[in-house]
């Protein structure tokens, strides 16, 4: 039986923090980079505080996020030797369930549809790993978390870090994990 990997979604395979920053300069007028995001979220320093995640709401804003560098290639080749599981905390933006599935068999067909995980509380995900860049979907996985780096995680210590999909296919390869 196969090692199972399971993937997040949003900025680990899709470039959400691009679309969201774009969309909440243009509506608030404001300049954000993502720079200035580095150890916090964006709610943390937009001018509408806790109103940002309004913009998520809208029921498109999952389809056209762009692509993590890489991703396809090394998920495609982890495909070979494990079990490829995506596995979207969704329930945070319950309205983005099917913006999220047609980009995800867009950009990862070979994925099949008994591998894509709408949840909320990963705990329950059983897997060998998961990569994902916010650790706190570690507590209570019961395989080994790795830390995608995203801006709000830059300051986290403690797991195992990939700063992109070489590193991720390196740290398989090998047997590092």
């Amino acid at each position: 039986m196969k090692q199972r990997i399971a993937v997040d979604m949003d900025e680990v395979i899709a470039d959400f923090m691009s679309k969201y920053l774009r969309q909440y300069n243009e509506k608030y007028e404001d300049s954000v980079t993502p720079e200035q995001l580095q150890g916090k979220k964006l709610r943390h320093i937009a001018k509408c505080g806790d109103e940002v995640y309004e913009l998520l709401k809208h029921p498109e804003f999952f389809a056209d996020l762009g692509l993590k560098e890489h991703s396809q290639d090394v998920l495609r080749e982890l495909q070979e030797r494990y079990d490829i599981y995506i596995t979207t905390a969704a329930m945070e933006v319950p309205n983005s369930f099917n913006a999220k599935y047609r980009w995800l068999k867009e950009h990862f067909p070979f994925i099949p549809d008994m591998n894509i995980v709408f949840c909320g509380d990963k705990s329950i995900i059983r897997a060998d790993y998961l990569i994902d860049d916010n650790s706190r979907h570690f507590q209570g996985f019961m395989g080994k978390g790795i830390l995608f780096t995203a801006p709000h995680n830059v300051f986290e210590t403690g797991y195992t870090r990939v700063d992109d999909w070489l590193q991720v296919r390196e740290l398989f390869a090998n047997g590092n994990v």
